[in-house]
Order: structure tokens, then sequence, then C-alpha cells
């Protein structure tokens, strides 16, 4: 039977995360951010570099605080680097969490030679003080009662320093490290690199610190940054093939340069594939899948942009507009989805576009309440994409509604006008679309009005519509060139009534449109509303 492997959850999205250009959040949102990530279920929270000044140094005591306050199980951790005073800062911003053994100390030092040489200068060459600081200012820390988690920065890149690395780690652990963190800091690393791929360096090292640490638990995490795009890959190698039993990522993929691996990527995978991929373990997170999208809302909002189509969670993760794939998913929601997007908060959701088919546009139709009749869907769809013909990123649901009212009302007007002649009778004619007709010419004598002459007419096709009432009013004031504003109420069955409204130069034109405009309301919903008895 497969042994139960839990994979902890480290989030540096404060810590990480800001360094990224651009990415800064304000004290109030940081504080919101650690409050969703405690509800995400996130382990351990990195929460910023208090060494760095005194207002990241506030950030993180005061989510340390909240959290003690609260009993969180969540563990708050912060950076610094390995030199005494700022060890020191470290532990006083963390001694909230200290109180209730839920505080992490993290520290490093660069093993990669050309980090170290950029980083150190004099001291790169000097190992055996390195060795010396990291096992004091570690036991520094460790005897205060503060958890510490070692990385070797630069890892990834270590070259010929294999054997040094062994010594610092060896030193960290000794010292009361219980966590050692082994990066792809500048996020270049790949399994194609064989042997030096670091995560065979991850293995060897977790080897070698098991036989001289019996029974000394020591917990493997990986960092990885997303430089060539192999964060992900990287990370769950080490947890799939290497000894990781810890990862550690931003939401949204945030951070230095090209960012750092995505958190909720990580959890996808880990969810779908961590019962399949290891003949030993089952591996599993404690993070609380419909949560996701809340927190990387929060960050595409306070931090930086998501892209649509990022993965697991972008605006386009679900949506789909291709008429193939619509037609798929309409009939079996995960045709065209590798897992079922309501696991982490989000829905599966259609754009209608150029490349839509008809029963999308049924699709939207029905769920709005309209009735979509299966023999005309084809010419409905075609009717939509021609009246938006130059909308090729698509529509929204509320213009398809729109252009199907367009294509369903009895009356378009493509050409109104009337003359009337010395009698004082009046012709008016409609072009366009009339019911069965694409052109009238109705006539009314000197005491009827043109209205009265539609009225009678629609009457033929349409004879439960009644006119309540109707007003006009200038749009402008008394000037030259005001333009008449009509609204007109129609009444259908003695039941419903209907507001039409439009506006004109002519007075008896924005009446005529106004009713118009009212009977293709009253008739569209009694005709093409769903559980609506119809007359035909």
């Amino acid at each position: 039977m497969k042994k139960q492997q839990q994979i902890f959850i480290f989030d540096t999205t404060l810590r990480d995360g800001q360094q990224s250009p651009g990415a800064g959040m304000s004290f109030e949102d940081n504080l919101i951010y650690a409050d969703y990530a405690e509800e995400l279920g996130v382990d351990i929270l990195e929460a910023g570099f208090p060494a760095a000044s005194q207002n990241d140094f506030k950030i993180v005591h005061t989510i340390a605080k909240n959290m003690a306050e609260r009993q969180s199980k969540m563990i708050i951790a912060a950076l610094c680097q390995l030199r005494e005073e700022q060890v020191i800062c470290t532990m006083e911003a963390l001694q909230p969490s200290l109180k209730k053994r839920k505080a992490r100390l993290h520290t490093y030092v660069p093993v990669d030679p050309n980090l170290m040489q950029a980083s150190l200068g004099n001291l790169a060459q000097n190992y055996s003080h390195i060795i010396t600081e990291v096992h004091r200012l570690i036991k520094l820390a460790a005897d205060f009662g503060f958890e510490v988690e070692f990385s070797p920065e630069g890892y990834s890149r270590m070259e010929h320093n294999f054997d040094f690395v062994t010594d610092v780690i060896r030193a960290a652990i000794s010292a009361g490290a219980r966590i050692i963190n082994c990066p792809d800091t500048i996020g270049g690393a790949t399994r194609w690199q064989g042997e030096k791929y670091f995560i065979s360096k991850m293995q060897q090292h977790a080897d070698i610190i098991a036989s001289e640490f019996p029974g000394y638990a020591v917990i493997w995490s990986v960092h990885c940054h997303n430089d060539l795009g192999l964060a992900l890959d990287n990370t769950m190698a080490a947890v799939f093939s290497g000894p990781a039993c810890q990862i550690e990522g931003c939401i949204n993929g945030v951070g230095e340069r090209a960012g750092n691996v995505a958190l909720e990527q990580c959890i996808i995978m880990i969810d779908q594939f961590g019962k399949k991929v290891n003949p030993e373990y089952n591996f599993y997170t404690s993070i609380d899948l419909k949560k996701i999208n809340k927190i990387s809302n929060f960050i595409a909002e306070k931090m930086l942009m998501r892209q649509p189509h990022w993965p697991i969670i972008g605006e386009n993760a679900a949506r789909h507009s291709s008429g193939g794939h619509t037609n798929a998913i309409l009939k079996n929601p995960m045709a065209y989805q590798p897992f079922d997007p309501e696991r982490v908060g989000n829905k599966i959701s259609f754009v209608f576009g150029p490349l839509s088919g008809s029963n999308h546009a049924k699709d939207i139709l029905e769920k709005n309440g309209f009735y979509c009749p299966a023999e005309e869907k084809m010419q409905i769809a075609q009717a939509i994409k021609d009246r938006y013909s130059a909308r090729r990123k698509g529509i929204t649901d509320e213009e398809l509604i729109e252009g199907f009212k367009e294509y369903c009302a009895p009356i378009r007007i493509d050409k109104i006008y009337y003359v009337k002649d010395r009698e004082g009778n009046t012709t008016l004619c409609i072009q366009g679309k009339f019911f069965s007709k694409t052109e009238i010419f109705l006539h009314s004598k000197s005491e009827n009005s043109a209205l009265s002459a539609l009225d009678n007419e629609v009457k033929q096709y349409f004879p439960v519509v009644e006119i309540v009432d109707y007003r006009s009013n200038s749009c402008l004031g008394n000037t030259v060139n005001a333009k008449c504003n009509s609204t007109i109420i129609i009444k259908v069955e003695d039941v419903e009534n209907y507001i039409g409204k439009a506006v004109d130069a002519d007075i008896n034109i924005s009446v005529i449109k106004a009713y118009i405009d009212a009977v293709n309301q009253a008739y569209i919903n009694k005709y093409y509303r769903l559980n609506e008895v119809s007359y035909a």
C-alpha cells in the first residue's frame, strides 16, 4: 500500500513576489493577502524581508501577530541574509509567531561560483568561514526556538562546488535547521542536463544527509524561477522524482524576472497526478482548491496583471469560442477541459465570436430565457455574426441577445417617410421588414394619423396590441435644431404594458418609431420568450 505524503506549500508571494518590479502592494493589502493565504490552506507564508526596511519589518510583525491571535495553523516565515544583525532583526519581527511555535527563520548563502563572487567578494573563497557562519547563525536562531530553513542560493548552478554545498548543508542541519531548500535561483535548469540536473544533486544530498543524520527528519524543499519556462516541470520533478516534500512559489507565478513557479499550477498538478506518478507515495496538499480563484484575482488586481490565457485560473482557461469546442462542451463539459474549473472556484463559459456555431448561440439565448427555434438557429447565428462582423474578438451575451432581437423583430426600418396631399391625406412608407413584407404603403384620411394607419395594419398580424398612451417633447428645448423625443405605451391582451421610445427630427416619425419599438418588444416577448403561450 502506498504511503501518504503531504507536500507542504510555501507561499513567497509577499516576499519574492514583491521583489518583481512594479509588484509591490500597500501595507493593508499585504495583511489582506495573508488572510487569503490562510483561507487557501497555505502551510508556510513567507511574509517578507524584515531587515529590508521598517515597513517590511512592520508587515512581517503584524502578520505574525494577527495569525498568532487567531491561533492560525499557518507558519509565518521571513527571509534574511546570513548576517547576525539581520538574523536578530528577523527573529524580532517573528516574535508573535514564536510564542505559538509557528515561526520560521529563512536564511541563505550563495553557492553558485559566479553568484558567490558577485555577492561575497573576497569571502567567496573562504569556504571554512562561510561554513562556520552558517552553523553559528543558524544555531543562534534554533536555540531561541525558531524553526530554521536554509537555502544554498544558486544551488542549480553549483558546478564544482558539490562538496562545499554538502558541507554547508551539513553545517546547517547540525546547527538545527530542519528545512533545506534547493533553489533554481536563475531559472535555467532542465532535466536534459542529465547528471548535472539539480534534482539529481538534491537526491544525492538527501541520501548523504540521511546516512549521516539517521532519524533526523529533514524537509527538502524546492524553489524554482521561470526564466526558461521550466519552473513547473522542475518543481514537479523535485516532488515526483526527487526528495522534495515542500514547494516554494507565488500565486499567479509573480516574482523576480520571469517569475517564480505558479503555486496554483503546482497544486493542480499534485491534485491531478499525485496518486499516479510515484510507485511508493500518494502525494497531496492541504489546499482548499475552491479558494484559488479568489486569491488569484486579488494578486491580478493588486500586484501584477494576469494574462487571459494564464493556466488554471486565467479568464480564458475555462472560456470557449470555437464552434466545434462549444458544441462538444455543451454535451460534455469536460470534453475540452483537463480538470473541472469549478474545483478552483471558476466555471466554464463561452464567448460568441466569428468561429462560434449555432448551438452556442442557441445555448446562450435559452440560458437567458429566449426560445431559439432549432430550424432557425443557423440563420440566427449567422445574422448575429453579420451584425457584429467587425468584432473579431467576440461579443458579450447582451450584444448577442440584441442581435437576436433584431433578427426576430417583426418590423425593421431601413427607410421610413410619409407624404401628405392637398386634402391632408397621409401616405406612410416603411422599407426593410414588416412581418412578411419588405415594403408597405399605408394610407390615412385627413382625420386619421399615420400612427392610426400603422396600428390598424399591425393588428392584421399581431391583433392583441392596444395603444394606451403616447407623448412627445423636445430633446434640446425650444431651439430650431431640437429633436423630438417620443414615448408610447402599448398593452398586450390587457395584461402587460410595453414602453417604446424613439428620437427623430420629425415628431410624427418619432412617434411611429416609438410605436414600432414597443411592438417589437411585445412580439419578441410573446413568441420568443420561454414559458410563454404562443398565438400561432
